[in-house]
């Protein structure tokens, strides 16, 4: 009788702290791009409990790069196209990021900030707007096109990110041309001609792990089980 009291009292005590586990606070950080907030916060809003959410647009959003505000969220999620940044921006932005907090970038956010390299280091991928020169190969501006059906194949399926996923089919934006990092990890590809072939990654940059999706252009994407459960494990992975 005793031992049994004893296991009730062990788990009792493992469920309560499961139960008292507090969520992921989840940094969106936005501007630069107009979007449906509705189906997008709809998207975050099925993460269910564990996590929760606050959206900080650029610039307004740069303050909380500040060692001040890093405590404020466990993750950032980018799903911006901002261009400016200034030299004090750039010093917090960058420590923020290198000392730890980790990121999911999203879409459109591998276009931003054109004229700052160390942006596209940190994220491991860059869609160039105009002709760049990087890692001495010129790259021509990259191009899009909206609205196709294509294939998204699970490159590595025991990665955490994209564990129990199999390859599906998205209706969304495909961009071509850009460049990712020959050092990430590749999680997703496609054979759609209008894509570059690797559309989703990890890498870690400083102390922070870092995920990539480019995929996430618009609603269907963002009711489109197989992205949501992407978003969900790489949110999960990074922040472990």
């Amino acid at each position: 009788m005793k031992k049994i009291f004893f296991s009730f009292l062990v788990s009792f005590a493992l469920l309560s702290t499961f139960a008292a586990k507090p969520p992921v606070k989840i940094l969106v950080v936005t501007g630069g791009h107009g979007y449906n907030k509705e189906t997008f916060n709809e998207m975050l809003n099925s993460l269910g409990s564990e996590f929760t959410y606050e959206v900080a647009e650029l610039p307004d959003a740069f303050r909380m790069f500040l060692p001040e505000n890093r405590n404020k969220y466990d993750v950032l999620l980018f799903y911006h196209m901002w261009q400016t940044i200034t030299p004090e921006q750039k010093e917090a932005f960058v420590s923020c990021i290198k000392d730890g907090k980790p990121v999911v970038a999203l879409h459109h956010s591998i276009c931003a900030f054109d004229d700052w390299e160390e942006y596209w280091r940190i994220i491991g991928g860059k869609y160039f707007h105009k002709p760049t020169l990087l890692d001495g190969k010129e790259y021509p501006a990259c191009s899009y096109i909206h609205d196709l059906h294509f294939n998204v194949k699970v490159a590595d399926k025991k990665h955490p990110v994209t564990k129990g996923i199999k390859d599906f089919e998205i209706f969304d934006e495909t961009y071509k041309g850009y460049w990712v990092d020959p050092s990430v990890k590749v999680l997703l590809t496609t054979d759609e001609p209008s894509s570059t072939p690797v559309i989703g990654w990890a890498k870690t940059y400083g102390k922070a792990k870092i995920v990539v999706l480019q995929s996430g252009h618009d609603t269907p994407t963002f009711q489109q089980a197989e992205f949501r459960q992407l978003l969900r494990q790489a949110l999960e992975w990074v922040v472990k």
